[in-house]
């Protein structure tokens, strides 16, 4: 495997700034990865969150007062948080309604810097600037009132693809890395939402398509499968990789242009056959690259053995970690990164 495509980084990385991060991740890993994030940092270190204060200032939205709190809530029964949710105002046509949701403006913020530093040999001169953006369901799962999901989906759907439009318009194709972050979805396969529709898996399998083919060719374009991590601890416990490999292959079904990598977590405790058989029924097409979340914080020992049983199920793959790192501990990050560079050395 080229060096370059060893390593994969899911988005948020817990530093201060999209410089410190674009400098600290090329020294430290720059030669293993061929593209890289801006970290995430300042409102989105919380991921999705600061949607949620897009849509309460949102003069089309309203708290719906008909609903309970939603309990968010882990794997393990510890309550994550209690959140109200939103619906659109009577009267509101939603047609009409524009979200802003940020995410252009961040990523061309972070470009200028990315291409500062790249242009002044700080970072590695083949480094595409890799985007992450949410799906509708990240925040709509979320945020929004059952009873008016369906119909945010499709609102903010179109509001992505409006950030999207800014974002390739600015950025030249050869230098852009687009990766969709597929959580919610994951959660809904899992039966986490008890609402979940009846067509959830069609639904989702359309919309991540829809998604995948809004990206123009020559823009590297990927997707992230995820199960949370807002306290840095899964919201489900997998039972096995069936529910990943279904869903990278529906993924790889419903998207028209080429997936041109894949990313699912695996469990830090996950060093049994059982966990990575279902991978023999992935159905990769030549092009697209395969990163497992298998690497964990100061376990090279764990390490080495995921990756062990993960080559009797599926040859190629690159390595990552399971999520992004922006709600762990920062003091962890020295570590994390070695972990990596040990590991991308050792591949």
């Amino acid at each position: 495997m080229d060096a370059r495509n060893r390593l994969h980084l899911i988005g948020s990385i817990p530093l201060d700034s999209r410089e410190q991060v674009f400098r600290r991740l090329s020294a430290e890993l720059g030669p293993f990865l061929r593209c890289m994030p801006d970290g995430e940092t300042g409102e989105r270190s919380r991921w999705v969150y600061f949607q949620r204060q897009m849509l309460l200032d949102h003069p089309a939205m309203e708290v719906d007062s008909t609903v309970p709190p939603y309990k968010f809530v882990q794997w393990d029964g510890k309550l994550v948080r209690a959140i109200e949710q939103v619906r659109f105002k009577p009267g509101v046509d939603p047609a009409t309604v524009a979200f802003e949701t940020g995410y252009d403006k961040a990523a061309l913020a972070s470009w200028q810097v990315f291409e500062r530093l790249r242009s002044a040999g700080a970072m590695p001169a083949h480094m595409r600037f890799q985007v992450c953006l949410p799906t509708p369901q990240a925040s709509g799962y979320l945020y929004v009132s059952g009873p008016a999901r369906q119909t945010y989906f499709a609102v903010y759907e179109r509001a992505l693809k409006a950030a999207l439009a800014n974002i390739v318009e600015a950025i030249p194709a050869a230098d852009l890395s687009i990766q969709w972050d597929v959580c919610q979805e994951v959660l809904a396969f899992e039966n986490y939402f008890k609402d979940r529709p009846p067509h959830y898996k069609k639904q989702t399998f359309d919309m991540l398509g829809r998604l995948g083919d809004a990206v123009p060719t020559g823009v590297e374009m990927g997707y992230h499968l995820c199960y949370g991590s807002p306290r840095d601890e899964h919201l489900v416990q997998p039972k096995d990789a069936a529910i990943l490999v279904e869903m990278m292959n529906g993924i790889l079904a419903a998207t028209r242009r080429r997936v041109d990598f894949l990313h699912i977590p695996v469990p830090k405790g996950r060093t049994d056959d059982a966990f990575f058989a279902p991978l023999d029924a992935f159905e990769r097409p030549a092009g697209t690259k395969l990163y497992l979340g298998l690497l964990h914080h100061d376990d090279a020992a764990g390490d080495r053995t995921r990756i062990t049983v993960a080559r009797r199920h599926i040859a190629d793959f690159g390595l990552s970690a399971e999520c992004g790192w922006g709600r762990t501990e920062p003091g962890r990050l020295p570590a994390l990164l070695e972990g990596h560079r040990v590991a991308a050395e050792e591949l």
